[in-house]
């Protein structure tokens, strides 16, 4: 039997770092979305006499296919909870690009915990996938809710906004856009180490901040806040210089995404994104990624 499995990718509408834990993770408030764009991951029942072993082919060569990747790792500890031994040959079709702060690897893994379960009759319950896609990467919960989540603690903690505040999010448009570079999600936190404490939102403060946005009835772009920015843009100037410079041009509201490098903005459906489109390009080259997307 095959499965197709949708993978998408994600933003960060509000990301406050509070501070680092004892275990070497960092404790986090943010809000995060889904979004309809994404990568397809195909799972296809391996022959028997496989072994029970799983393959991954992808179409994007920069993407590791050996145990690195994130979707052999998830298929790994599914086989190790459940005992279920099929082999299985995994196809990506990779559209989220790398190391952008949208989640894509962490999208996959879900993506392929997802696949399985469906191949297997469904072993695990949506609780156990949970658990399970935690011990993934501190993410990868978020990609089992297709809506806006709020995220505590490393990013394992998870609860739904108030409905009001979840409909002013819901299918709301953005253009992504990401330079050719790329951010290491490991370098941004570690950097963020070193220069903490001018970086740190205080957990108060951050809950404060967001609890304002969820009580009010202000739109999705007064949400917007990523205290990542600071150490990214300090290294990266590409980014604050053209986000300021599409600012001043188009008015609209935008942030960087995680630890980037990709960026967003957040529109109207009748804004034309022609202009924003072209600074782009002129800015920061052809190798610029840019994406019309909806929140989910």
């Amino acid at each position: 039997m095959d499965v197709s499995i949708f993978s998408p990718a994600k933003i960060n509408l509000f990301l406050a770092v509070t501070g680092r834990r004892p275990d070497g993770y960092h404790d986090l408030v943010s809000v995060a979305a889904p979004l309809d764009f994404g990568d397809e991951l195909e799972a296809r029942s391996a022959e028997r006499g496989a072994g029970g072993q799983f393959t991954l082919e992808c179409d994007d060569p920069a993407v590791p296919v050996d145990g690195a990747n994130l979707v052999l790792k998830a298929a790994q500890a599914f086989a190790a909870a459940t005992g279920w031994r099929q082999g299985v040959a995994f196809k990506l079709t990779k559209r989220i690009p790398l190391g952008a702060g949208l989640g894509g690897g962490s999208s996959n893994a879900v993506a392929a915990l997802r696949a399985l379960n469906r191949l297997s009759g469904g072993l695990l319950t949506e609780g156990k996938l949970a658990g399970m896609a935690a011990t993934l990467g501190a993410d990868c919960p978020l990609f089992l809710r297709n809506a806006p989540v709020v995220m505590r603690g490393r990013g394992e903690r998870l609860e739904p906004p108030p409905a009001a505040a979840a409909a002013r999010l819901s299918g709301r448009r953005v253009l992504l856009f990401k330079p050719g570079f790329a951010i290491s999600t490991p370098w941004a936190y570690d950097r963020l180490v070193r220069e903490a404490p001018r970086h740190y939102l205080p957990a108060p403060a951050a809950e404060a901040r967001l609890a304002a946005w969820l009580r009010g009835s202000a739109p999705a772009e007064e949400l917007l806040f990523n205290n990542l920015g600071g150490v990214a843009f300090a290294k990266f100037i590409a980014l604050p210089v053209l986000l300021d410079r599409l600012r001043r041009e188009s008015g609209l509201a935008m942030q960087m995404s995680g630890s980037g490098s990709a960026c967003f903005a957040l529109h109207g459906d009748d804004f034309v994104t022609a202009s924003v489109r072209a600074r782009i390009r002129e800015c920061w080259g052809p190798a610029a990624f840019v994406q019309a997307a909806r929140l989910a």
